[in-house]
């Protein structure tokens, strides 16, 4: 036998034997908080992170992380779940702050950051813009967590996650851009770096779109659940890595792909119980890579290092906060000014301080070339910025929330929807106990007795509903919007059975869209 398959086979059982260990770890951590009821009160990925910081200070290193495994391997399915559940119509009407937070913020905080370097802690100017490419990205997963634990309204987590699926990749983008300026090997010149940019993000969107699109119409003409999933996983890292092999953002053409296959493709090639079974692959595997990344990150941290670049880190990391908050409350204000967008000072200070930076970070910081003498400082730095911002104001974030009143009515939306969804359900098991009351094989007393107990559960329900919708007023309107969600959710699996059936060749526009605005 020869050697290199000898040593193929060695290198695959000992990164099989890594990956088992960092799952079992991960997942060992997911059961803590049933052991230790104190443990429910910090966020299970910040709680990773701390478990990872444990084995690192003991000098235990589970996998070397590279940015080739965070940018291909992790980002894509994490990109992928975000934008898939983000609704395009939430999106369109924060379209304005997501743009001007997602593009003009990531310039301001590379700059911000770079000057407050170059200028207190003397380090070169294409270093520290460097630096701040790395951290001009922001990671709220575990915020965002947090607000839907916690019933905040919805808007801001819209706000929070739209800027942050669009800042990742302009930020990868800026941070492509810059690598060359610090290793000596091209200069900056205003056209050529817009004339870039814009190639990087019409090469991802173009993409995007194409794939997403087409499977959207390539879905219509079956209904096979798992072959569905199967495209989308498929859909998500073939764009990021067609994207890269063409030179655009892989990260702008992944969101581009989920937001037109969660909006579009899931509506009219899709039933509902297809959405369903996709929707839970993506809660599952974006839970299961977010418990590897998150891990990983405290396991990488170097103890040694971060101490000897204690000074730059508490520089960026001042840099950091000022520059974000320029960001938000300015943009904020013009946002406001230019479309309305009515955010005010309470949540612009969530989504400062909600900011957090993470695996795209790291993943920039990692993939610093190694010639740059520089390098152990950034990734130093940066790791030491990213652990501040994951530690101190992702576990401060709850108690932000509590100080400024926004944790909102999104706990009794839920409490209302699943009241609802009680009630259609006890509903339809009356109808059928009265369609099969003269069957032979039961008497009727028992059947009576059944309609009886369900008409009661029936009664309670109800009289829970009225009365969250006389503590609540504003259910009303929030009914008034899910009906009308129902009715386009009809409207468009209507379209796709024709479709899927022959009889249309092509989907048709949501008639009732117009429709029911007009009514409003």
């Amino acid at each position: 036998m020869s050697i290199e398959p000898t040593t193929s086979e060695a290198l695959i059982k000992q990164s099989l034997e890594r990956f088992v260990l960092v799952l079992t770890v991960s997942l060992s951590v997911a059961t803590l908080p049933q052991i230790f009821s104190w443990v429910r009160q910090i966020p299970y990925t910040l709680l990773l992170v701390i478990v990872g910081l444990g084995l690192a200070f003991v000098d235990v290193r589970l996998v070397n992380l590279s940015p080739a495994l965070i940018l291909s391997i992790f980002l894509p399915p994490l990109l992928f779940e975000a934008a898939w559940n983000l609704r395009w119509k939430d999106l369109k009407r924060e379209l304005v702050p997501v743009s001007l937070y997602a593009i003009l913020g990531v310039l301001i905080s590379v700059l911000g950051i770079a000057i407050a370097l170059n200028q207190f802690a003397a380090i070169p100017v294409a270093t520290a813009l460097l630096i701040g490419a790395s951290l001009s990205a922001t990671d709220p997963i575990s915020v965002i967590a947090l607000f839907r634990e916690l019933g905040v309204e919805k808007r801001l987590s819209t706000l929070m996650e739209g800027e942050s699926l669009f800042n990742d990749g302009v930020a990868v983008v800026a941070f492509s851009l810059l690598v060359g300026l610090a290793l000596g090997t091209s200069q900056f010149e205003l056209r050529g770096t817009i004339a870039q940019f814009g190639a990087f993000v019409g090469i991802g969107i173009g993409i995007g779109s194409l794939i997403g699109f087409g499977i959207s119409y390539l879905t219509q003409r079956f209904d096979l659940p798992l072959v569905e999933q199967s495209l989308t996983l498929v859909s998500a890292y073939g764009t990021y890595l067609v994207v890269e092999e063409l030179g655009g953002s892989g990260v702008i053409g992944v969101v581009t792909v989920g937001l037109v296959l969660g909006n579009f493709g899931s509506r009219i090639g899709m039933n509902p119980r297809t959405r369903l079974i996709v929707s839970e692959f993506w809660e599952f595997l974006a839970f299961f890579v977010n418990s590897i990344v998150f891990l990983l990150i405290g396991d990488q941290i170097q103890f040694a290092s971060l101490a000897n670049n204690l000074d730059t880190i508490a520089i960026t990391l001042g840099a950091m906060l000022v520059t974000r908050a320029i960001a938000i409350y300015a943009l904020g204000a013009l946002s406001n000014l230019l479309a309305k967008s009515d955010i005010n000072v309470r949540q612009q200070t969530v989504l400062w301080w909600g900011g957090l930076r993470g695996s795209v970070s790291i993943a920039l910081a990692l993939s610093v070339p190694m010639i740059l003498e520089a390098r152990e400082e950034i990734i130093a730095t940066v790791f030491g910025v990213v652990l501040f911002t994951l530690l101190v104001q992702g576990l401060t974030t709850k108690p932000l929330l509590k100080v400024l009143n926004l944790l909102g009515d999104q706990t009794v939306q839920q409490n209302y929807l699943e009241a609802i969804a009680r009630r259609a359900a006890l509903q339809r098991v009356l109808d059928h106990l009265k369609e099969g009351q003269n069957g032979p094989d039961i008497d009727w007393e028992f059947y009576r007795y059944q309609i009886a107990l369900v008409e009661g559960q029936l009664n309670d329900i109800q009289n829970n509903i009225n009365q969250l919708r006389t503590q609540e007023p504003d259910l009303q309107d929030f009914a008034r919007e899910q009906f009308k969600e129902e009715l386009l959710a009809i409207e468009a699996d209507t379209y796709a059975e024709f479709v899927r059936s022959g009889r249309l060749n092509r989907d048709l526009a949501p008639f009732l869209q117009d429709v029911l605005t007009g009514g409003d």
